[in-house]
């Protein structure tokens, strides 16, 4: 805000255009001296501003510190993700051989609750072969009219169910250890699909001196280096439809990139619709840049002249 200050320190800034002639005049208003008040409090705040950056400064440090002993798991590399590129989407088939072994291996433990059977319609599947998919499941539904649960077929509107029926059963069935649900996990990790990926390409024996209790295993890309759940991937213990070889390293790449088209169902639509916004940007920057020349031509030519009160 603005300064006050008095009437004789103002300056009168008197314009005139070139057609209409006219007089604009505009006053502008000046800072008022430095008083002895304005320096003694400016040197009694300078202090507190430097203590208060210094405790800021030790605080980071010691947040970053804490941060960097409690991460104690390797990072993901970062692979060459095709997707990741600003002209790429998912590559659908990879998604569509991804589902498959979520289906064949993941889904035994983890469940993707926020996907529905519809949502693999015009994305990786036909509807019918959606319908088919649905119809390999059985779903409690009900009551009825008289009152009783009963199982049924799945259909396109059902959420794909989980393994287990409550949290209480996984923790049963894991030694303890509740297997995390797979809609966002890609968006819960850091590193996201890379993470995903080197977790699952990660288990092998522990070092020299390091030493598991019963039930864990060793991969260094899970924070702590133990991990509750064993290898899921072994050379081709997956037939993709589509003759694929069924490698570790395939296999881990397939339902990565399902995992990130779970988190994001609607992926290469947004980025169709950036591209597209972008393009009509484009186009109306062209007569933006030129009613703004238009407009501030007048502005720009305007002789200003200096006088004093």
């Amino acid at each position: 805000a603005p300064h006050s200050c008095s009437p004789s320190k103002h300056a009168i800034f008197q314009a005139r255009t070139h057609t209409p002639p006219r007089l604009i005049r505009l006053i502008v208003l000046l800072p008022p001296p430095q008083t002895t008040l304005h320096k003694m409090w400016r040197a009694l705040t300078k202090p507190r501003l430097a203590m208060m950056a210094a405790g800021f400064a030790t605080g980071a440090l010691i947040v970053t510190g804490s941060n960097a002993h409690a991460d104690d798991a390797l990072h993901a590399p970062s692979y060459p993700w095709e997707h990741n590129k600003m002209n790429k989407g998912l590559d659908m088939k990879s998604v569509r051989r991804g589902y498959e072994v979520y289906k064949g291996v993941c889904a035994q433990c983890h469940s993707i609750k926020l996907i529905a059977y519809r949502n693999f319609v015009d994305q990786i599947a036909t509807e019918d072969e959606a319908k088919e998919w649905a119809a390999e499941v059985e779903i409690t539904d009900g009551p009825d009219d008289t009152g009783e649960m009963f199982e049924r077929p799945g259909k396109l509107a059902d959420y794909i169910p989980s393994p287990y029926a409550n949290d209480n059963a996984a923790r049963a069935a894991n030694a303890g250890a509740l297997p995390p649900d797979l809609s966002l996990i890609k968006k819960a990790r850091h590193g996201g699909e890379d993470y995903l990926f080197a977790l699952l390409t990660g288990y092998r024996d522990p070092p020299a001196g390091i030493s598991l209790r019963e039930g864990l295993y060793y991969n260094p890309y899970f924070p702590g280096g133990a991990i509750g759940m064993p290898q899921p991937l072994y050379e081709g213990m997956v037939d993709y439809e589509d003759g694929t070889e069924s490698s570790v390293s395939q296999m881990a790449k397939d339902v990565s990139t399902f995992l990130t088209w779970v988190a994001e169902p609607e992926f290469n639509e947004r980025k169709r619709m950036g591209w597209n916004a972008l393009f009509v940007l484009a186009l109306a920057a062209i007569p933006s840049l030129y009613f703004k020349r238009m407009k501030w031509s007048v502005l720009k030519t305007r002789a200003i002249r200096f006088t004093k009160m």
